[in-house]
């Protein structure tokens, strides 16, 4: 009987579709794997905003974990937005306890709309005991500011602050310049298995559909990561995926607010 390489997301769920769980799902599909989901919150958000965050509860996190891989298994897993400090020690717990090798960690801490996705007093947790566990962490500037402790302003910042976020060479970082004010986009990836700083360069796409941008990309590079591409290989296939996602779906418009990329622009327009 034939395979099917399969990807798993913890993260929260988008009522909208755009971003979280939804997003990842989509990605999962169109880069060639079987999805599977741990759903650590409920929200309610559009375009717009966010205007609700219903926690599950740890029972709940747990057992949907275990549920998943006692059964099915994971060639690769992503997680998103945690919210809080004791889902983020249950989940560490989960990846040491199934050996979780091909994890992309994408460190939500704040929407596209600028709403708050993580707590507080959860960012040292994310930091200390999540974090270090992954293969690659994809922060935007933002999220890169708060971890790094300074605030990155330039693209010549990048370079030092993707290896000072690399926990000693132990965990590769795929830092993204979007928000930089650049017409080009060189987001910078830093190979911890290889010590290897590598421009990725990109033309800048004007749109205001962004929403879920962060899932997405995180999403494309586990996929390919469960099929068996080396880490640069991941990088840069993610990284075309996603691209070409924005390209596709700068022309389309869902509500009134930043709306989402276009993930299966392969298969329809």
């Amino acid at each position: 009987m034939r395979k099917y390489k399969t990807a798993l997301t913890i993260a929260g769920s988008d009522s909208s579709g755009g971003a979280g769980i939804q997003a990842d799902l989509k990605t999962f599909s169109a880069c060639g794997c079987y999805g599977m989901s741990v759903i650590t919150a409920v929200t309610a958000q559009n375009t717009t905003g966010v205007t609700d965050i219903f926690p599950v509860q740890l029972s709940t996190i747990e057992k949907q974990m275990d549920a998943v891989m006692t059964d099915i298994g994971a060639d690769a897993v992503k997680i998103g937005m945690l919210h809080s400090t004791e889902v983020i020690e249950l989940v560490a717990a989960k990846i040491k306890q199934y050996n979780i090798r091909n994890l992309v960690i994408d460190p939500v801490m704040v929407a596209t709309s600028g709403d708050k996705l993580l707590q507080d007093d959860a960012i040292s947790a994310l930091k200390t005991i999540l974090l270090p566990l992954a293969r690659v962490i994809t922060p935007n500037i933002p999220e890169a500011s708060i971890l790094f402790g300074k605030a990155i302003t330039s693209q010549s910042d990048l370079p030092h602050a993707a290896r000072s976020l690399s926990y000693n060479k132990k965990v590769s970082v795929m830092l993204k310049a979007g928000h930089l004010s650049d017409e080009a986009l060189k987001d910078v990836f830093f190979d911890a298995e290889n010590d290897e700083v590598i421009p990725l360069e990109s033309q800048r796409v004007q749109t205001p559909n962004t929403h879920g941008t962060g899932c997405t990309l995180s999403s494309a590079i586990a996929s390919f990561l469960a099929r068996g591409d080396d880490l640069m290989t991941a990088i840069r296939n993610g990284k075309n995926y996603i691209t070409k996602a924005i390209q596709a779906g700068a022309d389309y418009q869902i509500g009134h607010g930043h709306g989402p990329v276009h993930h299966f622009y392969d298969w329809w327009k």
